[in-house]
This record gives C-alpha cells, structure tokens and sequence, in this order.
C-alpha cells in the first residue's frame, strides 16, 4: 500500500498552498480540486489542463485512493449491486434502486457494522473501519454513471442504508454529504438524501445541533423495549427512552418528519400490543412509517409475517392520521435488498 498522502484528504486552500509552496499559482488547486471533486478522475494523468510536469509532480507526493466495482450484478427487477473494492483490498456493497419516477444509490459508510441487529447479515461482519469521506462520495458517482448507462437518466436520491451504521461513521458521512451537495461537488438537493441510524441518540442530537438539511430514518422495528433489545441487543445500551427523548429534541431543532423504518416478523412484533406501541411512539412528533418486507438470511428465527398482520398495522396507522407506506424489496435474487449486503462475493 502506498505511503503517499491521499490528494483528497486535502481542502482546497490545502491544494491552493501546496502550489504556492512549490512555486506555482495557487489557482492550479481549484483546477486540481475540480479534477478530483467535480470531475471524478482517477489518475493524474487525467487532468489535461495541467502541465506533464505539474502532473509527475502530484503523482511523486499524492495519490488518489479512487473506488473499483469489483463485481456488479442485475436483479431480475433492474436492481444493480455493486461489489466495491477499496484502496485496501477490503470490499463494500452498493446498490442502484431504480424505479419509475426516480434512481435511488443505497451507500455503505462502513466495512462491516459497529451494531449487532439479528436480522441483518452485515451485522454478522466485524466492523473493519470507517468509509472515508472519498469512498462514500465515489459510491454515488459510480451509481450515477450507471443509471445514466443501463437507464439514461441521472441518479435522484441517495439512501444511506448500506452496510455500516452511518451515525457511529459520523464525521466522514457529513463530509462525504456536504461534497455531493457542494456545487463544486454532484450538487445534489440535502432534501434528496436520507441517512437512516439503527438509533444513536447523542448523535442524534448532534445531526439536529449541526442543523443538518438531509433527512433522517429511523430503523425501529419495536415499540416495546424488551422485543426491541431481543432484536437489537444494543438498544440495552441505547434505550428507546433515550431516542425518543433525542428525536423529540431532532424535530424541535429541524421541524422535520421523522422516518421510521420497520420490519413486522412473526411471533416477535406482529401481535395488536406492538401496533400500539408503535402508534405511541409515533406521537410526539410528526412521523411516517415504512413497513418493509423482510429479507431473509438464513436465520428461522425471523420469519416475514402475514399479509393480516401488514394490513392491520397499515389500518391502525392510517386510523391515527400517521402515514404509513408498504415497501416491497427490490433486488433479493441477488442478496441486494436492506439487510442482505454481507459481502458474499468476497
């Protein structure tokens, strides 16, 4: 691996020093910075309006950790996932929803998950390390691409659902957010992008202090603590008291909806207690639930529930004046859809 300083872990003034330093004026940073950001080019060599000598001179001191799709495969239902491989030979998953009206990205932000939701095959992995600001940002230009390749038109919405909790990555997620809303970036709208948490409160109430513009989901799944903690152990730690009492400090900063994401499994959350629960939850600050189709992953003790217990959760949502929406799955003949991504084309 290379000892050479990443070029884009540089700011712009950086890059604007650095060639002051070497004798050069400093507007050949933003040429740089507009290569590397705007541009998305993966070798000096690329950067045509810039000297062959000014270039051997970038390629002595830096390099450009730039993302490979490994392996890409189409689902049946025009789902593409990608494998991607990283500057360190460690591998990520990605994925390209499209659907009528839109082209969603679904991003990782890490090598493996820092959580431990039983439901989901990326929990199985060890957390390797953080997605760096780059890679994340390099995720969504190569979905890009590809919806403008296999479905001539450009990418929509971002979702970060992939692997990893975006939360516990959270100064990179926010660099790599503000580089693709940048104009000098993908100048994507914040209102296009979603980062879904299991649920961290302190870093909650951080997005909300930061006074962030994208939106925030909410993988809940349960209402009820003990069903919840049985599902993901680590609500012991992050209680649903707790995350309830950041989400309400979240709508007070922002005065926007909260997303909750929510799984209905047999035997575990399918019985009227569970609507209940969730209906209370939902109470304290205007909110919209996504019921989403399980994805099974070889555990029997999560089940999809009956289309009965979908509808009475719909009923009762609806009943209350809370929107609720039914997600179907895009992608799982090839292990694309939200709790399959486990790396298995390593």
């Amino acid at each position: 691996m290379s000892d050479k300083k990443d070029i884009r872990a540089l700011t712009k003034e950086q890059l604007r020093s650095f060639f002051e330093e070497i004798g050069q004026p400093a507007f050949r940073g933003n040429q740089v910075y507009e290569w590397l950001w705007q541009k998305s080019v993966h070798s000096f060599d690329a950067m045509t309006n810039i000297s062959k000598a000014t270039r051997a001179k970038l390629q002595e001191q830096f390099v450009i950790n730039h993302i490979k799709v490994d392996q890409l495969q189409r689902s049946s239902d025009g789902t593409i996932k990608n494998a991607v491989r990283l500057h360190d030979d460690l591998i990520v998953e990605s994925v390209l929803i499209p659907v009528k009206d839109r082209t969603t990205a679904c991003v990782s932000s890490q090598v493996g998950c820092s959580l431990d939701c039983q439901f989901c095959a990326t929990a199985r992995l060890k957390r390797m390390r953080n997605l760096n600001p780059d890679e994340i940002y390099d995720q969504v230009v190569a979905i890009h691409n590809e919806s403008l390749l296999y479905f001539n038109r450009p990418l929509t919405n971002i979702v970060f659902m992939g692997m990893g909790e975006p939360l516990m990555n959270y100064n990179n997620v926010l660099k790599a957010i503000d580089k693709i809303t940048s104009p000098e970036g993908l100048g994507m709208s914040p209102k296009r992008i979603t980062v879904s948490t299991s649920g961290v409160p302190k870093m909650i109430k951080k997005l909300a202090d930061d006074k962030v513009r994208f939106n925030l989901a909410v993988s809940l799944h349960s209402a009820i603590e003990e069903v919840r903690t049985s599902i993901m152990p680590f609500n012991a730690t992050f209680s649903l008291t707790d995350l309830r009492d950041s989400l309400i400090y979240w709508y007070k900063q922002t005065k926007s909806r909260i997303t909750y994401e929510y799984v209905v499994w047999e035997g575990i959350n399918d019985k009227p207690r569970d609507i209940e629960a969730l209906i209370k939850f939902c109470k304290f600050a205007p909110a919209k639930v996504n019921l989403i189709e399980y994805n099974p992953i070889d555990d029997e003790r999560f089940r999809q529930a009956s289309s009965r217990a979908i509808e009475a959760y719909v009923k009762a949502l609806e009943e209350e004046g809370i929107t609720v929406t039914v997600r179907r799955s895009r992608g799982k003949d090839i292990d694309a859809a939200c709790g399959q991504l486990a790396n298995k084309t390593t």
